[in-house]
This record gives structure tokens, C-alpha cells and sequence, in this order.
């Protein structure tokens, strides 16, 4: 890739979307092959981050591992982002040390400042506007099931959060239509989605989860309160009641639908258990992606 961060989807060219993807999906089947991958041998990725996470942590650690390199945590506590030290600080002392940094944050103006101020990679694993990593991994996914993004449609069926917004930028980038359902207040960020317009990406914002799961090709789920918003909870419950990725939508969506969820999934909320665990479920697959997709990025990032 001919840049030195991610910090968006919508900051890369189609080629650079698919450059990912394609080193993924080699780096996934040589590995499962048995193949060894030293690419990184040598290098050091620091970790930051302000929450706390399963699939981030794990999969970002393991996947320096698996490429040769090696992975430094540093949590909450130890660091207070913005807080005990200014991020300018922060990125220019890590980049010192390190010869990467993945940071998730609660703030995306953290992401964006450690990008402007470190002289290494930056990586954005999670912030309170986008998750690209998610997003990545998700059209992985997808392409490794239907083969194809081009005539497909996903359908988010919940808040128009950070997830969405990336999935947004992603969509728009490999020619896959997005729609959205979600209740009025809760709508992905305009100047993203009128960015992604402005692309080709053709997004729908609907209001009726069944209108916008009808014919779809994905149906990704996604909770409801995201962290941070926990003070929110029972009142995005009661806003978002009725938008459950449940037997209705998959009756609606097309027959091979797939279902996706980046977890960690609140049962019975935003995705019932039967509807996780249905045939065209492929949450565990995508959660692997994680992995696979971060590789790709860590790869060609920082070697």
C-alpha cells in the first residue's frame, strides 16, 4: 500500500481495498497450510487501548506473532491517552521504541492525532466513529462465502455506529450496496454517507428492518449500546425494540443470506441465539477474519 496509516477504509483506493483482501486470503491459506511468515521478524507493534476487547487484542497479538514480530499491551491505566500525557507525547515517544501502533480509543480525534504525530504506522483498531479492521475482516468474509461483491446487497439492521460507518466506506469501495435500518435519531454520520455517494457507493437509509432485510444477500447485526453508552442502554432498547435479526428477516432475505455479527452479541436484543447459530451464519468465520485480515494490513504496513 502506498501510505503509511489506516485510519479509514475511505482514505483507501479500490486497489489498496483489495490489495488487503487478496493478502489475506493468501496469508490465511498458506498458514493453515503450515506455512511459517517472517515478514515482520524483528518488528514491534505497541497496542494502546482506552477499552477493552477479546477479538482485538488477541488477534492483533497473535497475528505479530504468526508474521514474526511481536506485540507490546498497554493498557488504560498505564498510558491515559490525552490524559497524563498529551497523544502528540504519546506517538512521538512510541514511535522511538516501536515500529507500529494500533490504538483503540474512544475519541477518533486520538486516532487521527497519533497518525499526524508518529513517524511509524498507525493503525486504527476501533474508535468512536469507525472500526476499518471490523470492516475489513466483514467483506473478507463475505467474499470468501459468495465470491463476488459486485449484484450483492448487506443490510445493517441497527445503530448507525462505528461499524456501520466503516461498512459504509468499505461497501462503496468494492461496488456491494448498503442499506440501513435503524429508528429515526440513529442514523449513520451524513457527511460519511454522502462521502460514499459521492464514490459510487449506493447506500439506503430505511426505517422498517423487514424492507431493508427483503432480497438481501447479508444481514449483519450489531448490539445496540455501544461501549461507552452503557448509561444509554435501556433507552436504545426501547428505541431499537423490533430491530432483532430474528426468524421474520431471515424469511425476507434472500435464500443463501448470510449472517454476520462482529461481536459480542446481546441474544434476544439485536440477533436472537437461533438466528446466530442458523445455516447461513458465518459470525465465528468472521470473527476469524479478524485475524486473517489484520495480518494482511500489519504485513504491508510495517514491513
Amino acid at each position: 500500500m502506498n501510505r503509511k496509516d489506516l485510519v479509514s477504509l475511505a482514505d483507501l483506493s479500490q486497489e489498496e481495498v483489495f490489495e488487503i483482501l487478496e493478502t489475506a486470503k493468501t496469508l490465511k491459506l498458506e498458514h493453515k497450510a503450515g506455512a511459517r511468515h517472517d515478514v515482520l521478524s524483528g518488528k514491534t507493534l505497541a497496542m494502546v487501548f482506552q477499552k477493552p476487547s477479546l477479538r482485538t487484542r488477541v488477534s492483533f497479538e497473535v497475528g505479530m506473532m504468526e508474521l514474526g514480530g511481536r506485540a507490546i499491551y498497554i493498557g488504560p491505566d498505564e498510558i491515559q491517552l490525552g490524559k497524563r500525557e498529551t497523544v502528540e507525547d504519546v506517538a512521538i515517544v512510541l514511535s522511538r521504541y516501536v515500529d507500529g501502533i494500533m490504538a483503540r480509543v474512544f475519541a477518533h480525534k486520538d486516532i487521527l492525532e497519533l497518525a499526524r504525530f508518529a513517524s511509524v504506522p498507525v493503525i486504527n483498531g476501533l474508535s468512536d466513529l469507525l472500526h476499518p479492521c471490523q470492516a475489513l475482516a466483514d467483506l473478507l468474509t463475505v467474499w470468501e462465502k459468495k465470491r463476488r461483491f459486485e449484484s450483492l446487497t448487506l443490510a445493517f439492521i441497527g445503530d448507525g455506529n462505528n461499524v456501520a460507518h466503516s461498512l459504509i466506506n468499505g461497501c462503496a469501495k468494492v461496488g456491494m450496496a448498503f442499506r440501513i435500518a435503524c429508528p429515526k435519531g440513529y442514523e449513520p454520520d451524513d457527511a460519511i454517507v454522502a462521502a460514499a455517494r459521492q464514490v459510487g457507493g449506493r447506500v439506503q437509509i430505511l426505517r422498517d428492518p423487514v424492507e431493508a432485510a427483503t432480497g438481501a444477500d447479508v444481514l449483519y447485526a450489531d448490539t445496540w449500546a455501544s461501549m461507552g453508552q452503557e448509561t444509554e442502554a435501556e433507552k436504545r432498547r426501547r428505541a431499537f425494540a423490533g430491530f432483532t435479526i430474528d426468524q421474520r428477516l431471515l424469511d425476507v432475505a434472500a435464500n443463501d443470506a448470510l449472517i454476520l455479527h462482529c461481536l459480542p452479541a446481546h441474544y434476544g436484543e439485536e440477533i436472537t441465539y437461533e438466528a446466530s447459530r442458523s445455516p447461513g451464519s458465518a459470525i465465528f468465520d468472521q470473527a476469524e477474519n479478524r485475524l486473517h485480515a489484520q495480518k494482511a494490513v500489519l504485513a504491508l504496513l510495517l514491513r
